[in-house]
Formats: C-alpha cells, structure tokens, sequence
C-alpha cells in the first residue's frame, strides 16, 4: 500500500488547475496496473471527486469535466463493485455542482441501468448486437420517461438500425428529437496505448525537479551535536514545558530523540472596511534556542501547521532527550521572549489577498490563487451562460415571429403557384377551343369566336398577374431570409462578445495586504517545547511532528 502513498496526491482542485489558477487536463493511465488495483485506484479517484464536488456551491455552469474510456467493469448492471456507488452517485448529483461526466464503452448492455437512465446526453454509433440495441431503447425510454417527455420507441429503433460507419445518433434531454450527425475525417498521428517507459519519457521534463539526496538530507536532517540524554534537563517549575506530538510511524532502526526549541502561539486578528474582512487567525510559530548573545531571535523561526491543543505535557515513551541551552531554563527569559514574539508578530505577519482588477473581487482569506481564479472562472462562466440566456430571451421572439411570417410567405407562394398552374391550363383549354371552333367553323370571325378569343385573353391576363403575384411572394420570402439573417448576425456578434471577455485565469491579480492592529495581536503562550525527531544509526534527525 505504501506505493500509492507517494507520488502527487489526489486533490482534485490541483488536478483541474495550477497553482497559477490556469486550467488544466489531468490524465490517468491505470493500463499497467492489476484488476485489483484497477478498481482501488478508480474507487478511490471516484470518491475523491465526490467529496471535492459536496465542498463546491452549486451552479447550472458547467465547472469541470470527468472522462473515463472503457467503463466496462467498473458499472456493471448486477454486480457491486466498489466504483459503482461513487459513480452511480456521481451521475445523479454532479450536474447540479457544475460537474459533467462522460462515459463510453462499446457494450452498453454491460452498463448498470440505474446510470444510463441519469444519462441525459447520448451518442449512439452504430450497434453490433440486438442487446445492445436493446438496452439503450430501454435506457433512452428511462430517460424520457424522467424528463417527462415522450418517445417513439419504433422510429428511434429504425433509426439507430440505419446508422453507418462514422454516423452517430445524438439524442439529448434538452433537444427536441434526436440528431444524426457525422464525424469530420482527422488525420491522427497518435500511436495508440503508451508504455509505461513513453509516460515516463513524456513526463519526465514536466514534474519538478528532483532534490538531490544531499539536498533532502541538509533540507529534512539534522546531527544531533551533543550527546543524548535519557531524561530532559531539569527546569525551574516557572519554566513552561509542552511536547509537540509524534506524526507517523518510526522509519526502520530509527528511535525518538527530541530537541527543545522556544514555542510561541498567538491568535491575530486582521479587519480592514475597504475589503470587509474581519477574521481571526491561529498561528503557532517555533524557533530555535542557540548559545549567542541573542539565544531567541524569532526572525529565525519558522511557522507550523499545529493546534494548541494538541501540544503535550509528557514526551513519549524510550525517547532520548537533546542537550538544554542555558538560557532556556531561566524563567525570566520567557517574560523577555513575549514580548519580543509579539513585536514581531506585529512587524512581520499580513494578511494577502489578491483582487481581480476585472471584476474587483477579493479573495477570502487562507484561499489560494488556484481557487481564487476558479472561482472568478466560475463566477465568469454563470454571468457569461445568464446574459446568454438573456440574449436567447431577446432574439428568440423576434426570430420566431420571422420564422412565422416566413411560413405564410411560403405558404402563400404555393398557393399563387398552384393558381397559375391552374390558370395557365384553364387559358391554354380555351385558347385551344377558340382556335378549334375558328378552324372548324365556316365564318373564321364571329361573335361567338371573339367572345371565346376574348375570354381566353382575359385567362391569359389573369395567368400573368399571378405570375407576378408568385413573384412578389418570392421576393417577401427572400426579404424575411435576410431579415433572419440580419437576426442572426446580430445575435452572434453580441454572443461573440459575451464569449470574448476578459479571461480571469490570465489576468494579472492585484495583491492586498492587511496587517493586525496592535490590540488584535494576543499571545497566547511562549514556551519551551521538545519537538521529536526520528534519529537514525548515524546520528541523522528527521523531524517526526509533521510540518
């Protein structure tokens, strides 16, 4: 288990950005792996996107992607494997935090039917078996009956029996029948599945560099200078004594050495009316006790992730014990030592912030520039997708009172066409009588022959006015075209514009800082601390209480 304990760790936030707040495409290959160690490491991924999801507010933007290639086995339809829950909860609750999930396989009928009916978004290729085909009819039913709308089983099956090689059927919850579309032909230079050694290759120039061994063992290792001693040096009772905790297991032939260092702990309070904060925060802070003129000099401590309260009043059990400065058993130097940590608590401590110079938002206090711009993305994206929806709200009434006129227009049209289709055949009828009773007649002019030769010319008249009537129909027709499409370029240039803002994940963040007011600064306590290390066969420290 100690292997997945390495390597970066599986926070989601950090997955999908950079510490710079750019976004980011993170890619898991599990090919390498067992069947066992499969399904933990998805298990586990699954979950830890569940739990990221339930600390993000909800929203109808869509904030983050998850793929998965090859679902088979992993969401079966009867069996229970670890990964179904997490992700059979994920398809029911991601949309509403913003979280898209996209699946594939090529057996639908080995996926759980819970899940393809939280499906709202398909796309069908063509499908080799009649289960197959099968189950996605009854999934796609599942859908439409949870969306409320209706489904013709009999064309949907015609239609999925006709898809060919590169069709694919897009059927949506949000559309109002389903599409066929094709895909555009790419040419791909990709070799298909890499081997272990490729990723390596491929992402070795991408991690950052490795520490050199003797760097990490100057960086996280210390020689003990003086001998060490069973029991800790005697101090006066005045002398406050705490003993910070042991983190994590003793490495293998190490034992427990502690060495005593000056703890001091206060709680600062930063307000400020301009950015309307008002908070307090802990701070435990340790530095070390030396033999010069100023043993305690808090310029050279540093801070650590620790809550008073969990500091100790007896060290664990067999440890050795590191040699006492003398100044550290002087109760009178502690009274000096409070007073100079708060000084420079006041000198030295801030509270930053970083501010959007578009959008004139603040960070709140302890969030990172990663999920500072996130947030600004996120907050982008929602005002982004609501003006949209306001320019749909615009443009839709007038496009659709076109698209009516636009119907009549044709309408009418056909109507005129048909009139002089029959007007045309009515005056070639007559024109053809009156010039039959004219040849066949003994008088080639008489009334009755004028009447009919006069008739005729009227019909012939009538034909040419709905001629032009047809006429007029399709140039009102080609005016209502282009007044949709003058519709259209509008609508698109405002969208156009609403698309190209202002990106908040490049924008250069302006950075605020708030220093505690003398009377906000309370010292809670400054005391000797033991702090443990793990000391190896050559004398080596490695400090064992975390950060």
């Amino acid at each position: 288990f100690s292997t997945w304990m390495e390597g970066e760790p599986l926070d989601v936030g950090a997955l999908l950005r950079t510490s710079a707040g750019k976004p980011r495409m993170t890619i898991f290959s599990i090919a390498h792996l067992s069947e066992a160690e499969r399904m933990f490491f998805v298990t586990l991924l699954l979950s830890e996107v569940l739990a990221w999801i339930r600390a993000q507010p909800g929203t109808n933007s869509l904030r983050a992607l998850l793929y998965m290639d090859e679902v088979f086995g992993f969401f079966p339809p009867v069996a229970e494997p670890p990964s179904k829950k997490p992700m059979l909860t994920l398809l029911k609750q991601a949309r509403a935090y913003g979280l898209g999930v996209v699946l594939t396989t090529q057996n639908p009928v080995d996926l759980d039917y819970k899940g393809l009916s939280n499906t709202g978004t398909w796309f069908l290729g063509r499908l080799q078996t009649e289960r197959d085909k099968e189950r996605v009819l009854e999934g796609l039913e599942g859908v439409a009956a949870t969306a409320g709308g209706g489904f013709n089983r009999a064309k949907m099956e015609q239609t999925l029996a006709g898809l060919q090689s590169r069709l694919f059927l897009l059927h949506s919850v949000h559309e109002d029948e389903p599409v066929v579309f094709q895909t555009r032909w790419a040419m791909s230079y990709l070799r298909g599945p890499m081997t272990r050694q490729q990723i390596k290759t491929l992402m070795d120039p991408r991690r950052p560099a490795a520490t050199s061994a003797a760097a990490k063992k100057a960086a996280m290792t210390a020689t003990a200078s003086a001998a060490a001693a069973a029991q800790p040096m005697t101090t006066p009772p005045e002398v406050p004594v705490v003993y910070l905790p042991v983190r994590g297991s003793a490495p293998s032939g190490a034992s427990l050495h502690y060495q005593p260092v000056i703890l001091g702990a206060a709680r600062l309070g930063f307000s400020d009316s301009k950015t309307r904060v008002d908070v307090t925060r802990p701070l435990v802070a340790l530095t070390p006790i030396t033999d010069e003129a100023v043993p305690v000099a808090w310029e050279r401590g540093r801070l650590v992730e620790l809550a008073v309260d969990d500091l100790e009043k007896t060290p664990a059990a067999g440890a050795s014990f590191g040699s006492l400065p003398g100044a550290a058993s002087k109760p009178k130097s502690f009274a000096a030592w409070n007073k100079d940590f708060g000084a420079w608590l006041y000198a030295s401590q801030k509270l930053e912030l970083l501010r959007s110079p578009g959008t004139m938002q603040i960070s709140q206090p302890g969030e990172s520039e990663r999920d500072f711009r996130a947030r600004l993305s996120q907050g982008g994206r929602e005002s982004r997708d609501a003006e949209l929806d306001k320019l749909k709200a615009k443009y839709g009434p007038k496009l659709q009172t076109l698209e009516d006129r636009k119907r009549r227009a044709v309408a009418a049209k056909e109507k005129q066409a048909d009139q002089v289709k029959d007007a045309a055949l009515q005056t070639a009828i007559s024109v053809g009588a009156t010039l039959l009773g004219a040849l066949g007649g003994r008088k080639l002019v008489s009334s009755s022959t004028v009447g009919r030769a006069a008739t005729a010319a009227r019909g012939a008249s009538r034909s040419m006015r709905e001629q032009q009537d047809v006429g007029r129909a399709q140039e009102t027709i080609e005016s209502i075209d282009q007044q949709i499409a003058a519709v259209n370029a509008e609508f698109e240039a405002k969208a156009a514009e609403l698309q190209g803002a202002g990106d908040p994940t490049a924008e250069p963040l302006e950075t605020l800082s708030i220093k505690p007011k003398k009377a906000d600064i309370a010292v809670q306590l400054v005391v000797l601390a033991w702090t443990p290390h793990w000391r190896d066969a050559q004398g080596n420290l490695t400090p064992a209480y975390g950060s």
